[in-house]
C-alpha cells in the first residue's frame, strides 16, 4: 500500500485528524486506531462514511485513513497513531467551505497534532476562506497536510486550501507501476488515461473501435464490442457508465470539460461497474470524436512501466497572487491499495499522496514531540529527494523539494526554512529581489555550507553568500539575491535549482519568479445561485487573483451560440473573493446558458473564460 518505511517509529501518541467523507471505524484494520471525531454534516459524534440508505455512499475518508494509520492486515505509515475522523463531506463526497472550516476548528479544538485534508477546489489563490482557516490552524500549533489537486499536468492548477502558505501541500509521484495509455501509431498520438475507481481495471490487450455517445443523456444503441466515448457533464459518471454497459460496451472513455484529467469514481449504491471506465483530457477527447465522426476508428491501449515519476494528474503550481511554489513535496499517489468499507481498493490521486506525508509527519512528530509545525515541515522538505525526468530534474512547480524521505527527516542534523525560493513577480525592466532562508543546526556539531556557483543565464544573476557555518543548535538567516534584466528574458515562469553543499548532504533548493506576465487564470470560482431560503435574490461569487478594470458575464444560447444578454458587469471589483447579490427582476428568464466571463485588466488586455450556467 504505502511507501516502504524503515524506522522503528509507529506514530504512537500522535493525534491525526482526517477531514474527509468520514471513516468506517468498524473496518478491522482501523478499529484499533480510531479514537473519535465529529460529523460536521449531521452534527453528531458519529463520523461514519455515508451509507447507501443515506444517499450516494462514500469511501474516500476510509481509504485515506488506512494509508495513515491502518493497523491490521494492511498497515499504514504510522500504524499506531491515534486516528480521528471529521466528516465534512456528505453523500457523494459533497460539502461546503463552511463545513470544511468548521471541521478545521473542531480538529484544532480537539488537540490534533496533524490534520490531513485530501480535498479541495479549483480556486488557485492564497486567501480563499478555507486556505485562511488552514493558516490559522497552523498558527495555533497544528500541522496541516493537504492534497495539491488532480488537475495536472497544466501549470497553475493547484487549488485551495493547498494554496495556504504554511500548509504542507503534496503532489503525487508514482511507485513501481504499469500505467495504461491510449495510442494511435499512424497519427503518432499518445493520450494519457486515468482509470476510474469503482469499475473493472483497464487492462485491454487489443484494439477496439470507438463510438461517440455525447453526454450519455440519450439512449445508447447496441455498441457490443466497442468502447464508448462520452463527454463529462449533466449526469453522473456512474449513470453514463451503466448506460454504456447496458448497451454492450467493452469500456467507457469520458473526456473532461475543462483542463486536465479528472480522477473520477463510478462507485454508487448499485455496486461495481462491470466494464473499465477511464478519463482523458478535453483536447484528447475532442480529437477522438473527430476521428470517430470520419468513420470507423480503432483505438489501442499500451502500457508503460513507471517509478518515481511525477504523476500526470498531479496539480502544478505556482499559486497566484503571492506566487508561492506548490506543491512543496511529493509522495506515492498512484495505484495505492488501502482500506474501504467492506474491504480494500486501489485508488489514485494526490488524495492518496497527502496521507503518506501525514503519516510520515506523525513519525517525525513522535521522534521530536516538541517541534513546531514549521520545524516539522522544514525537516520533511529539507530531506526530500528531488526527482528526475530523464537526466533533468522535474520543475520546482511540479515537485517542490521532491519525494518524502521519512528516515532522513527524523535524523536530519539540519533544517532549512523557506527552502522554496519564490522571488515573486518582476514588473520592472530591471529589478533586484532578496529572499531570506533560515538554516538551523539541530545537532551538537558545527555544520559548514557553501553554494555552488549557478550556471550563467542571460538576464539573471544571483548574489549568494560565501561559505558559512552554523554552530550547534544555532539558527542563521541567509539572504539570497536575484537580479533580473527583463530585456533578456521571456515573459512567464522562470524556475530552476540552486545547490547548497553541506557537511552531511547536498541540498537542491528550487527557485522561481514570474517575469512581467504569465498565463494564470485571471478569474476563478464563478458561482451563481439563488440565495439560501430566498426565492427572489441571487448570490454571485468569484475570485480575482489581482485587481482588474472590469469583469462582465455575458449569456449565450448554448444551441444557437447567439448572444442573449449581459448578466453581470463589475467595474474595478477589487482583488480576492468578490461577492454580491442580484434581484430576481435583474436576472431575466431561467434556463441553461453558455456564460462568457470576460476580464479586462488594468493594462487593457481582455481574457475570456467559458462555462455552463443554469439559472433556476
Amino acid at each position: 500500500m504505502t511507501q516502504e518505511i524503515k524506522t522503528r517509529r509507529t506514530g504512537a501518541d500522535v493525534k491525526v485528524g482526517v477531514i474527509d467523507t468520514g471513516i468506517d471505524y468498524t473496518h478491522p484494520d482501523l478499529k484499533n486506531s480510531f479514537k473519535g471525531g465529529y460529523d460536521l454534516v449531521d452534527l453528531d459524534d458519529d463520523p461514519m462514511e455515508t451509507q447507501p440508505d443515506q444517499g450516494m455512499p462514500t469511501l474516500h475518508g476510509t481509504h485515506v485513513s488506512g494509508i495513515i494509520a491502518g493497523n491490521g492486515n494492511m498497515q499504514g505509515v504510522a500504524k499506531e497513531a491515534d486516528l480521528y475522523g471529521y466528516r465534512a463531506l456528505g453523500p457523494g463526497g459533497r460539502g461546503t467551505s463552511i463545513q470544511v472550516i468548521a471541521a478545521i476548528e473542531k480538529a484544532v479544538k480537539d488537540g490534533m497534532d496533524i490534520i490531513n485534508m485530501s480535498l479541495g477546489n479549483t480556486i488557485n489563490g492564497p486567501d480563499w476562506p478555507t486556505s485562511i482557516a488552514v493558516s490559522r490552524a497552523i498558527e495555533l500549533g497544528t500541522s496541516v497536510v493537504i492534497a495539491n489537486g488532480n488537475a495536472g499536468p497544466a501549470n497553475w492548477t493547484v487549488g485551495s486550501p493547498a494554496t495556504a502558505p504554511t500548509a504542507i501541500s503534496v503532489g503525487a509521484s508514482t511507485p513501481p507501476l504499469k500505467t495504461p495509455y491510449l495510442y494511435d501509431s499512424f497519427a503518432g498520438k499518445v493520450m494519457e488515461l486515468a482509470p476510474f475507481m469503482g469499475a473493472k481495471p483497464w487492462a485491454f490487450e487489443r484494439k477496439y473501435p470507438i463510438v461517440y455517445a455525447g453526454l450519455g443523456t440519450e439512449e445508447i444503441p447496441n455498441v457490443r464490442g466497442k468502447i464508448v466515448v462520452m463527454k463529462r457533464g449533466v449526469i453522473p459518471f456512474a449513470e453514463k457508465a451503466r448506460a454504456a454497459e447496458a448497451a454492450g460496451a467493452e469500456g467507457v472513455i469520458i473526456f473532461n470539460n475543462e483542463k486536465g484529467l479528472v480522477q473520477g469514481s463510478v462507485a454508487d449504491d448499485k455496486g461495481e461497474i462491470g466494464i473499465p471506465v477511464a478519463s482523458i483530457s478535453e483536447a484528447d477527447g475532442k480529437w477522438l470524436v473527430e476521428q470517430a465522426e470520419k468513420g470507423t476508428y480503432w483505438i489501442n491501449t499500451n502500457y508503460q512501466q513507471t517509478q518515481d515519476d511525477i504523476a500526470s494528474f498531479s496539480s502544478r503550481g505556482p499559486v497566484t497572487a503571492n506566487w508561492d511554489i506548490k506543491p512543496e513535496i511529493v509522495a506515492p499517489g498512484a495505484a495505492i491499495n488501502s482500506t474501504v468499507p467492506g474491504g480494500y481498493m486501489e485508488l489514485q490521486g494526490t488524495s492518496m499522496a497527502a496521507p503518506h506525508v501525514a503519516g510520515g509527519l506523525a513519525l517525525v512528530k513522535q521522534a521530536h514531540p516538541d517541534w513546531t509545525p514549521a520545524k516539522l515541515k522544514g525537516a520533511l522538505l529539507t530531506t526530500a529527494l528531488p526527482l528526475k525526468n530523464g537526466d533533468e530534474y522535474y520543475e520546482p512547480i511540479e515537485q517542490g523539494m521532491g519525494r518524502m524521505r521519512i528516515e532522513k527527516a527524523i535524523d536530519t542534523p539540519v533544517i532549512i526554512y523557506n527552502s522554496l525560493l519564490s522571488f515573486g513577480k518582476i514588473t520592472n525592466l530591471s529589478e533586484t529581489k532578496t529572499v531570506t532562508m533560515t538554516v538551523e543546526n539541530v545537532s551538537n556539531k558545527t555544520q559548514s555550507f557553501r553554494f555552488d556557483i549557478p550556471k550563467k543565464q542571460a538576464g539573471l544573476s544571483f548574489q549568494l553568500p560565501q561559505a558559512f557555518t552554523v554552530g550547534p543548535n544555532e539558527k542563521k538567516q541567509i539572504p539570497i539575491t536575484l537580479k533580473v534584466n527583463d530585456a533578456f528574458l521571456n515573459e512567464g515562469i522562470h524556475q530552476g535549482w540552486l545547490t547548497l553543499a553541506g557537511d552531511n548532504d547536498t541540498y537542491q533548493l528550487p527557485y522561481m519568479f514570474i517575469n512581467q506576465e504569465a498565463d494564470y487564470p485571471k478569474v476563478m470560482g464563478v458561482e451563481f445561485a439563488l440565495k439560501l431560503f430566498s426565492d427572489d435574490e441571487y448570490r454571485y461569487r468569484l475570485y480575482l487573483p489581482e485587481k482588474v478594470e472590469q469583469v462582465t458575464v455575458d449569456l449565450y444560447d448554448p444551441n444557437q451560440m447567439s448572444f442573449d444578454r449581459t448578466l453581470l458587469e463589475l467595474d474595478e471589483p477589487g482583488q480576492g473573493v468578490i461577492e454580491g447579490a442580484l434581484a430576481k427582476r435583474e436576472i431575466g428568464k431561467r434556463g441553461l446558458y453558455l456564460a462568457n466571463v470576460r476580464v479586462t485588466t488594468n493594462e487593457g488586455d481582455s481574457f475570456d473564460y467559458q462555462m455552463e450556467l443554469t439559472i433556476q
